[in-house]
């Protein structure tokens, strides 16, 4: 069952965005946000990361201030250095990565840095928070390139 929903998904999701764009509109919000940890929680048993990683592949997470600090302790940086190799400023202000895919991706797809990682890597793709409700355009981005977003929104569109 959950291999027919992901069957084809990157296709899917985009003829179904304007589905989801209505569901997010008119949602129950507390329905919604009760039924969230479970599939998200079902979406993670069906697809593995590690076979897709998009995410690090084609976009960076926001690296705030104790991110920086933590990881640049751990890769034995200063926080300086640290932000001179890997990051640049974006147009909204944000330290994040300064090439695509991300300098921590491993070839299998594995991140050098996942028990450090930025506080958005380890909350993408936030299937499981209010942010999922809150940031619509941000979910119906992510839906086109994370399947596990996009598996979460079919399920809440069956209802």
């Amino acid at each position: 069952m959950a291999k027919d929903i992901l069957h084809n998904w990157e296709k899917k999701s985009k003829e179904h965005r304007k589905q989801y764009q209505q569901f997010l509109k008119k949602a129950d919000k507390n329905k919604t946000l009760k039924r969230l940890p479970v599939l998200h929680d079902e979406a993670f048993e069906n697809v593995n990361c590690l076979e897709c990683a998009n995410c690090c592949k084609n976009y960076s997470p926001r690296f705030k201030t104790p991110d920086v600090k933590r990881i640049s302790k751990y890769l034995g940086m200063k926080e300086s250095a640290f932000i001179d190799t890997y990051l640049r400023v974006d147009e909204d202000g944000d330290f994040v990565v300064k090439t695509s895919p991300c300098p921590f991706l491993n070839n299998d797809n594995s991140c050098h840095i996942y028990e450090q990682r930025p506080s958005d890597c380890a909350r993408f793709p936030y299937t499981d928070e209010d942010v999922f409700i809150k940031r619509q355009t941000l979910t119906l981005k992510n839906s086109e390139f994370c399947p596990i977003t996009y598996y979460v929104l079919e399920k809440l569109l069956e209802g």
